[in-house]
């Protein structure tokens, strides 16, 4: 059974646990519910998509319009052939690392290196420990404002670095992916990188992952933390300590907090090496 919520906080649904209210909070139980949703939806609403709510920085005045979390609707994993496999959309990227790395496929290990899901990851090119989701794509499949779905080849998009382009009003279901067949080694990587994000990045608090894109021959953390900017605080919202391409919420931070505190880093980071940082934090919604 679906889900419609009015006035849902977006804290609730966000990793950084900020974020003020959706008008419209989604989530449906099937395919076709989300076909007929959108189906019956006036073609003037705003809509936003959002799977484990990493990545995404809600203002803390709320989202106007709808909010979609198909989560388990889009949350199947199949192997198509000996080298294809297909993920829905709402399958979270660490599921998918270690599932591959059970079927002996790969190289798909870096993917235990991405909070989100696939969805996600195919919308912006996620990335981590050297490898990028779209190397492997295939095909996907994507569904329009009106509930159509379609079947689009991997040329249909244009594919740069945590940024994907393609035909306008369209978001992806599922992607299917071709691999080679591994030693068996893949499932010992997934564990090394897993054990590395925890080594070093603030798993057991509030973030969103990483803030910053890396600059072109460069590492925005190394930049962010030579501008001696570890620790730096506004409101509830700090710099970790652990790594400094990350922005917790102690406890207490609105996103207002937050939003200040990464503009405070860029304007340092610029001040010290003329480097101004882009965004890999999605910022959306209206402020209070």
């Amino acid at each position: 059974m679906n889900t419609v919520l009015t006035k849902e906080p977006m804290s609730r649904h966000t990793t950084w646990r900020v974020g003020g209210p959706a008008d419209v909070y989604f989530r449906p139980a099937s395919v076709g519910e989300l076909q007929a949703f959108l189906g019956d939806l006036d073609r003037d609403t705003p809509i936003h998509w959002t799977g484990l709510g990493s990545n995404l920085l809600v203002r803390d005045g709320g989202i106007r319009g709808v909010v979609i979390a198909p989560g388990r609707a889009l949350g199947d994993m199949v192997r198509r052939s000996d080298c294809c496999v297909e993920a829905g959309a709402g399958v979270p990227c660490t599921s998918f690392a270690r599932r591959c790395a059970g079927w002996g496929l790969g190289p798909a290990a870096f993917f235990a290196g991405i909070p989100g899901t696939i969805g996600g990851a195919l919308a912006m090119n996620a990335g981590a420990f050297g490898g990028e989701t779209w190397d492997t794509v295939i095909d996907v499949d994507t569904l329009d404002r009106a509930g159509r779905i379609r079947t689009r080849p991997r040329s249909d998009f244009t594919v740069g670095y945590r940024q994907v382009t393609g035909p306008a009003d369209e978001w992806f279901l599922a992607a299917r992916f071709e691999f080679v067949a591994q030693s068996g080694h893949d499932a010992d990587a997934v564990r090394d990188l897993l054990r590395e994000r925890q080594q070093t990045q603030p798993l057991g608090l509030p973030s969103c992952g990483s803030v910053f894109r890396n600059p072109p021959g460069g590492h925005a953390a190394q930049l962010i933390e030579s501008a001696g900017l570890k620790g730096e605080r506004i409101g509830g919202a700090e710099v970790s300590a652990k790594h400094a391409n990350f922005i917790i919420n102690t406890g207490d931070a609105t996103a207002a907090d937050v939003e200040a505190l990464i503009a405070r880093v860029r304007d340092r980071v610029e001040a010290n090496h003329g480097v101004r940082l882009e965004l890999e934090v999605h910022i959306i919604g209206e402020a209070a």
